[in-house]
């Protein structure tokens, strides 16, 4: 049981969870435009989160604190070396438009991470635009990436689900706020700091109502997404709803991080 629970931290902490999830908006966002299965993008986004992840998670802890690594850590760090290798590899299989759109989010990556300017902290620590980041760069990478590597002709169809992507990531991160609430630096200014717990949930359920009405408005008007829609919104209300600050940490690292895989097989089971 001890070893079975060690697998299941390191798929966590190596960020390999949330990687299936951005793996799993991109196949998404295939499916939803249309676009045969493109590998490399879908490999490229996988591998690319979980380097992205782990650079932003455990750069503090290697670069500045430089306390001794631990067994997980190493490996951890190991395991991100071999990721990093593959993205190299899937990066050069994109067309040249979405390798320099990927340097951007990529730049953007680095900027959330390491101080660029004296006496600055970084983008992470800006008050306020964490949240607003982090949908960004999801966007950019599981909806523009895709759609610019198939050469997709950019319609009002994709403006509507770049909003829609960035809602639900957006309301996905309330929930991780809301979660660490107690251990956030006040000076983050994250949204349930500046307006409690109880708005940001009611501002997290609002929300919800524009991400599935917006399905109604593209030119490819599809039922059974307004299915998978109504079940999508309906788990993530739950777990807007329950969210506390006493919950496990599995509580957003594995379950909420998981809205992404189930909205990709709920489609593949419609």
């Amino acid at each position: 049981m001890r070893f079975l629970k060690l697998i299941f931290d390191f798929y966590i902490n190596s960020s390999i969870h949330v990687g299936l999830s951005c793996y799993a908006l991109v196949r998404m966002t295939q499916h939803m435009f249309h676009i045969p299965v493109d590998e490399p993008v879908a490999n490229f986004a996988f591998f690319g989160t979980i380097v992205g992840y782990n650079f932003v998670k455990y750069d503090a802890l290697a670069r500045v604190q430089r306390l001794q690594m631990r067994k997980q850590l190493k490996t951890i760090a190991l395991f991100s070396f071999f990721a990093l290798f593959l993205v190299g590899y899937y990066f050069f299989l994109l067309q040249r438009i979405t390798q320099i759109v990927a340097v951007v989010f990529l730049s953007v990556t680095l900027l959330y991470t390491l101080p660029f300017f004296p006496n600055k902290k970084n983008a992470r620590n800006w008050a306020g635009v964490k949240i607003y980041i982090v949908a960004l760069c999801w966007v950019g990478v599981t909806l523009a990436l895709p759609v610019l590597n198939a050469d997709v002709s950019i319609t009002s169809d994709f403006y509507l689900k770049c909003m829609q992507r960035f809602i639900l990531i957006f309301v996905l991160v309330l929930i991780f706020e809301i979660i660490d609430l107690a251990k956030d630096d006040p000076h983050l200014k994250t949204v349930p700091q500046q307006i409690g717990v109880k708005r940001t949930k009611i501002l997290g359920l609002l929300l919800l109502l524009p991400f599935y009405f917006l399905e109604f408005f593209k030119s490819n008007f599809d039922k059974n997404q307004l299915i998978i829609n109504l079940i999508l919104v309906i788990i993530i209300s739950l777990f807007m709803l329950f969210a506390n600050e006493k919950r496990s940490k599995y509580y957003t690292s594995f379950w909420v991080e998981s809205v992404p895989i189930v909205w990709w097989l709920l489609l593949l089971i419609f």
